[in-house]
């Protein structure tokens, strides 16, 4: 299986696009918590990007 992004979170819109799901957070703290529960709803990784941008990721 090859590795796909499922999703992105963002706190800042201008950051991010592409064609996966973009969820936008208010702060770093719903960053982390809106990564968290998507990376268990999907069975995926949460990946800090460092720029106030995660990634899911199911390896």
């Amino acid at each position: 299986m090859d590795k796909q992004i499922l999703a992105v979170i963002a706190v800042d819109p201008t950051t991010v696009g592409g064609g996966a799901p973009i969820f936008y957070a208010r702060d770093k703290d719903e960053l982390a918590e809106i990564a968290l529960l998507i990376s268990r709803i999907f069975g995926a990784a949460a990946h800090d990007l460092n720029n106030d941008v995660m990634i899911i990721v199911k390896h």
